[in-house]
C-alpha cells in the first residue's frame, strides 16, 4: 500500500488546506464519471479518496504519522467510488454540486456508527511478554442520560423542520461547465435530523451526548510490544441515530528491562563468567524470563561467545510458538589481586611459555625521547 502523502502528492508537513487542494485536483482528474471505462483511473480515484479520508482527519492523520497504515482503522477508505460519502460532503463543489449521488447524505439521517476512541497504555516488560489484564479509564461520549438522546429539554417537544419538511435533506441544482448537476445536501436548519428542537437539553446542549468517564478491563495478550494496538469492539463513542458505538484502540508502550533486551520475539542477555569457567568450562546459571536455566559451557570459551536456548524467548502474540533466548558470556578479569594470587598467575604464565615483562614506568623525558624516536 502506497504512502498516503505520496498518493496526494504532498509533503508530510502539508497543511489541511494543501491536502484539500491536492485532493480536489486529483479527484477531478481521476473521477470515474470523467474517465468512463477506465479501470486505472477508477483505481487511482479510490486510492486518492482513501488517502484524503485519513489525512483530512486530524486524529487519523496523527495515528497514521505515528504508526503508518497499521495505526488507522482498517476499514477506512474501503469500498467503491460511490462509498466515499463523507468526502463528497466536504468537497461536493468540486464539480459544482457532484453527480447526483445521495447515499452519503441519506446516511446522515440513518444510523451511523460512533467514532473511535484511542488510549495509551504503558506496560512493565514482563507484563508485555506474558500478557496481563489491565483496567483502563477512558473518556467517551455516551447517550445523554438527561434527555435519553433526544437533545430536547425534558418536558419540551421537537417539531418537523419547515425547511426540509422532515426529510433532513435539501436539493441543490447548479449549472457548471460539465452541464447541470444536482446535489442533495444536509439541511442546514435541522442538521439532517428532520426535526427542530424547541428547547435544548441543559446537560448536552442539544448534542444528544454527554462526556463520561468509564473504567474498562482490557486483556492484553502475551507477546505485545511497543506500537502494538489492541482493539476493543463497541467501547468507543456512542453512535448517531441509534447506530452502533465506535471502537476503543489501546496503543501499547513497554518499559525497558535492566537485564533483558528484546528484538522481535527473541531475548538477549549478558552473563558474566570467571576466567576459570571460561578456561576449564563448567555449569553456569543463565537468567531467563521464567527464572534460571543451567547450561554447560565448553572449556576454552572466549569472552563474547553467544549461545542459544530455544523456545525461551517471547511468546508469539498470535499464540503460535515463541522466540529464543540468546546469552553472551563475558569473562570477568579479576582486579586487586593478592601477592599470592599474583605469584600463582606468574607461575601459570611461565608454565605456558609466556615471556611476561612487568610494565615499566617512564619519566617525562624518556616519554618525550620515545615519541621522537
Amino acid at each position: 500500500m502506497r504512502d498516503y502523502y505520496e498518493v496526494l502528492e504532498v509533503s508530510n508537513d502539508a497543511s489541511q488546506d494543501d491536502i484539500k487542494k491536492a485532493y480536489r485536483r486529483l479527484a477531478k482528474k481521476y473521477h470515474p464519471d470523467l474517465n468512463p471505462n477506465n479501470q486505472e483511473a477508477e483505481q487511482n480515484f479510490k486510492e486518492v479518496s482513501a488517502a484524503y479520508e485519513i489525512l483530512s482527519d486530524e486524529d487519523k492523520r496523527s495515528r497514521y504519522d505515528r504508526f503508518g497504515h497499521a495505526g488507522v482503522d482498517p476499514q477506512a477508505g474501503g469500498g467503491g467510488y460511490g462509498g466515499f460519502g463523507d468526502i463528497f460532503d466536504d468537497i461536493f463543489d468540486i464539480f459544482g454540486g457532484g453527480f447526483g449521488r445521495t447515499s452519503s447524505q441519506s446516511r446522515r439521517t440513518g444510523p451511523m456508527k460512533g467514532t473511535d476512541v484511542k488510549h495509551g497504555l504503558t506496560l512493565e516488560f514482563k507484563e508485555a511478554v506474558f500478557g496481563v489484564e489491565k483496567e483502563v479509564q477512558i473518556r467517551r461520549y455516551e447517550t445523554c442520560s438527561t434527555c435519553d438522546g433526544t437533545g430536547a429539554k425534558p418536558g419540551t417537544h421537537k417539531h418537523t423542520c419547515s425547511k426540509c419538511n422532515g426529510m433532513g435533506q435539501i436539493r441543490y441544482t447548479q449549472q457548471t461547465p460539465f452541464g447541470q448537476f444536482t446535489q442533495v445536501g444536509v439541511c442546514d436548519q435541522c442538521g439532517g435530523s428532520g426535526e427542530v428542537i424547541e428547547e435544548k437539553c441543559e446537560t448536552c446542549k442539544g448534542s444528544k451526548k454527554e462526556l463520561k468517564t468509564k473504567k474498562i478491563k482490557v486483556k492484553v495478550p502475551a507477546g505485545v510490544d511497543n506500537e502494538s494496538i489492541i482493539s476493543v469492539r463497541g467501547e468507543g463513542n456512542s453512535g448517531e441515530n441509534a447506530g452502533p458505538p465506535g471502537d476503543l484502540y489501546i496503543y501499547i508502550s513497554v518499559k525497558s528491562d535492566p537485564i533483558f533486551q528484546r528484538q522481535g520475539n527473541n531475548i538477549f542477555v549478558k552473563v558474566p563468567i570467571t576466567y576459570t569457567q571460561a578456561t576449564l568450562g563448567g555449569e553456569i546459571d543463565v537468567p531467563t524470563l521464567e527464572g534460571f536455566e543451567s547450561y554447560s559451557i565448553p572449556e576454552g570459551t572466549p569472552s563474547h561467545t553467544r549461545f542459544k536456548l530455544k523456545n525461551l524467548g517471547v511468546p508469539n502474540v498470535r499464540g503460535i510458538g515463541r522466540g529464543d533466548l540468546y546469552f553472551t558470556v563475558e569473562v570477568i578479569i579479576p582486579k586487586d589481586l593478592t601477592e599470592k594470587q599474583k605469584e600463582i598467575l606468574l607461575d601459570f604464565s611461565g608454565e605456558m611459555g609466556e615471556k611476561y615483562r612487568k610494565p615499566q614506568k617512564k619519566g617525562f623525558f624518556e616519554k618525550v625521547k620515545d615519541k621522537f624516536q
